[in-house]
């Protein structure tokens, strides 16, 4: 299966906090408890799509500063090209993420996305990346908006995830979500209860698949072809270290056994141990399983 995928990496710095609400104090010793990594949600779903057996083309916007020398680094290490990976940047955005131990996952980000907002993509140099895609993952970033009507008028599989939104009509995200043929979305920040959000998105847009997470609780999917709606628990297999990560491990896992022959709801359910393998690991762009590992859980667990 061959991805493309345009999106954010970053400089992620993850801190385990005792707990929410954070008390003051002048100094902590979190032993072991502090990690710098690369991470970004382009990033994450180019290493897990990857992982899973994809050959992908990552694009994404960094500086020229050191952070950047750090990420182009990583991306050496784990094999990912660089062609696509463009120094734009006044400065490469970088991240700070409190989260809490134990298997709550709440966690607390902080975003420093540097002047990327302002920035685009030049479409004519990514046009034969996306012509040689079974499938575009085009993360809801500014830079992205050009190359959604090129993917689509290529006839290739769009496939988004929007993160928080409150509004159908979010007019950050509409284009995104206009476009999408795979939309997924958190309901953390929903105005209504999942199942009315999902009934309102569908008879607004077009997508084939439209999928809310729900953290703990699990997720909720709509599948236009069968007009049903389906809800999954979490799989919970315990030994969750840092939930942060969780959904881009979601999102990117189900695309790739959709798009590969499962259906909607066998390929979610593969989603949720990939996300809960994914969880057992602290980092963003780190601890993302091999499908072997995915199968060998998948054999012997039990969605109710």
């Amino acid at each position: 299966m061959k991805y493309f995928v345009s999106g954010l990496v970053n400089v992620e710095t993850n801190l385990r906090i005792r707990s929410f609400p954070v008390a003051y104090y002048p100094i902590d010793y979190p032993f072991f408890g502090i990690q710098s990594s690369i991470s970004g949600v382009g990033y994450n779903i180019t290493v897990a799509a990857k992982t899973l057996g994809d050959d992908v083309t990552f694009s994404t916007l960094i500086g020229k500063d050191n952070e950047a020398r750090r990420i182009l680094h990583r991306l050496d290490e784990v094999g990912i090209s660089r062609e696509y990976v463009f120094e734009a940047l006044d400065c490469t955005p970088v991240s700070i993420i409190l989260y809490e131990p134990g298997d709550g996952g709440r966690r607390q980000i902080y975003c420093d996305l540097k002047n990327i907002q302002d920035m685009s993509i030049d479409a004519e140099r990514v046009k034969n990346a996306i012509n040689d895609a079974d499938i575009c993952v085009l993360c809801n970033t500014n830079f992205n908006r050009a190359l959604l009507p090129i993917a689509k008028a290529a006839g290739k599989t769009i496939a988004t995830d929007v993160h928080t939104v409150s509004d159908i009509y979010d007019p950050f995200n509409r284009d995104f979500m206009e476009y999408a043929d795979i939309l997924f979305l958190s309901d953390e920040d929903l105005p209504v209860r999942p199942e009315q959000f999902i009934t309102d998105l569908k008879n607004v847009y077009k997508a084939k698949i439209i999928a809310i997470g729900l953290g703990s609780d699990g997720v909720i999917f709509y599948e236009r072809d069968t007009d049903t709606v389906t809800r999954l628990p979490v799989c919970n297999i315990g030994g969750v270290a840092n939930t942060v990560g969780a959904g881009d491990a979601l999102f990117t896992a189900f695309n790739h056994y959709y798009i590969n022959g499962c259906s909607a709801v066998e390929a979610m359910k593969r989603a949720e141990i990939f996300a809960a393998l994914k969880i057992r690991h602290s980092g963003g762009g780190a601890g993302f399983p091999t499908e072997e590992q995915v199968q060998e859980i998948y054999s012997s667990y039990e969605f109710k």
